[in-house]
């Protein structure tokens, strides 16, 4: 045991020692968050006052995670040229988000105390039952988000470096606990900051390396020529395109509407914040999913035909010999580690306060700061440790859970925060009544005669916003003082 640890350490130093470089600047994070932590609002939301570059950063990196690297970048290696319209959708429903969805939120959140997502939803519609059900679609679809993560680096550590996927995930599992539960917020945005550099270097190496390995950018024309590749440059040639066009809605609509992501619209210091952070996450998407999305369909050329799990281009690409130098190699594992924790760490973060604050904090009411984030750093290991365990044998695929989750996301709380943030009607009865029907849409289609036709994330969508509208025109609208002046404010 011992000696193959020798071993390990002695061919992959290279990626030992960036590896505990970056654990270093993580530690170093955690301090300086620590100490910056005096109550629940820092550890929650960075105490509403960040700036727009830290936040567009880690907006994006927090987006981009091994699902970014391992599952998006290899699946073109199966869907074709169609998977390059993952590119405008992220760009789109980012841009949404920054200016449709942060300035009115981040206005409502500060003017109502809110901390988290189910919070705010409570406190708009005056619902404690929308707030607490709200939550517990927050956990499972963060433990779907979580195992795909898992999943993606698992995979990469296994693959590249000969670590059992089990002890890899195990790694991953202890230095993102430790620096998120030490840290909070603060320490997470931060290092994702840094995190969206690194990736940004590392998705120009692994597009650099993979199209020279096969023979250059013109290579795209060999592969539409072969045979047995030339499907991949045809419009459902790869996958049906309104199960395409499902996917890519399901990855992306989370930009609107998943807590991880509007936290950092919470912390926003201001309107210039606003602005700047919508430019930098706008740029940083567009040069690197750019060059990621088309990584595995280059891959044909360098992995031809041998691959039936499309989760597994990118570690065999990394493995391959030749296609990139021993310190690129290096560079990019690390970098993709780096991905998976800027992801791990907030949808932690998201989850473990969520459950303090809208679950237990709901029934045990008037906890101290103090209390509340001790037991928010609880919450983090424990939900560390389930997600961790259900990746040793997760249910599905990188791409497919990540999917899940968005499209649990989108059809449960499209509604209640779009709408909401910008329509004075709306109430707890139709946003309970959303959740139902976004869930019920999103489990039983699949028992409809259409489900091969068309992805579940459409009909579920649909159903949600059809009850949310009917429910709040037919049901008793809230006018209290409170409702008035959030959309006072939201005009300003």
């Amino acid at each position: 045991m011992i000696g193959a640890v020798m071993d390990n350490l002695r061919e992959f130093w290279i990626v030992h020692v960036l590896l505990v470089a970056y654990t270093l600047l993580m530690a170093y994070h955690a301090y300086a968050g620590n100490r910056e932590t005096e109550g629940i609002e820092d550890y929650y939301i960075g105490g509403r006052g960040m700036g727009g570059l830290v936040l567009g950063l880690s907006f994006f990196a927090t987006y981009s995670s091994t699902n970014s690297f391992v599952g998006f970048s290899g699946r073109s290696y199966g869907w074709g040229v169609p998977w390059l319209l993952l590119v405008p959708f992220v760009v789109g429903f980012s841009l949404f988000s920054w200016t449709v969805v942060a300035p009115r939120l981040r206005v409502f959140t500060r003017s109502l105390d809110s901390l988290t997502v189910p919070d705010f939803i409570g406190f708009r519609f005056e619902s404690t039952l929308a707030r607490v059900f709200g939550a517990v679609i927050v956990l499972f679809a963060s433990i779907f988000y979580m195992t795909a993560v898992f999943k993606g680096i698992g995979n990469l550590l296994e693959g590249f470096m000969g670590i059992p996927y089990r002890v890899a995930i195990g790694i991953i599992f202890v230095i993102v606990v430790v620096y998120t539960a030490v840290g909070g917020f603060i320490s997470v945005t931060k290092t994702d900051a840094v995190q969206g550099i690194v990736m940004a270097i590392a998705a120009v190496l692994l597009f650099a390396g993979t199209v020279s390995a096969a023979g250059g950018l013109g290579s795209l024309g060999q592969i539409r020529d072969a045979t047995e590749t030339a499907h991949l440059f045809d419009w459902g040639g790869g996958i049906a395109v309104p199960m395409l066009l499902g996917v890519l809605v399901a990855s992306t609509i989370k930009f609107a509407v998943e807590p991880r992501q509007l936290a950092r619209f919470y912390a926003l210091e201001g309107a210039g914040a606003t602005r700047t952070g919508t430019l930098v996450s706008t740029l940083s998407f567009i040069a690197v999913y750019s060059l990621l999305v088309p990584v595995g369909l280059y891959a044909r050329r360098v992995i031809p035909g041998g691959i039936t799990e499309t989760d597994l281009v990118v570690p065999t690409l990394l493995a391959t010999e030749g296609v990139f130098s021993p310190f690129a190699s290096a560079f990019l594992l690390v970098a993709m580690a780096a991905a998976a924790m800027s992801s791990l760490d907030s949808v932690l973060l998201v989850t473990a306060s969520t459950t303090q604050r809208d679950i237990v904090g709901v029934l045990r009411p008037g906890r101290s700061d103090a209390t509340a984030v001790r037991s928010t750093r609880l919450y983090i290991v424990i939900f560390a440790l389930i997600t961790a365990a259900v990746a040793l044998n997760p249910p599905g695929d990188i791409v497919s859970l990540t999917a899940l989750s968005g499209a649990l996301y989108g059809a449960c709380f499209f509604p209640a925060i779009v709408l909401g943030l910008y329509w004075r009607r709306g109430n707890g009865a139709a946003v309970v009544g959303s959740y139902l029907a976004g869930l019920g849409g999103l489990f039983l289609w699949k028992y409809t005669p259409w489900s091969e036709a068309l992805h579940q994330v459409f009909p579920a969508l649909v159903l949600s916003m059809v009850t949310y509208v009917v429910v709040s025109v037919l049901g008793s609208q809230i006018e209290t003082e409170r409702v008035s002046v959030l959309f006072e404010k939201g005009r300003e």
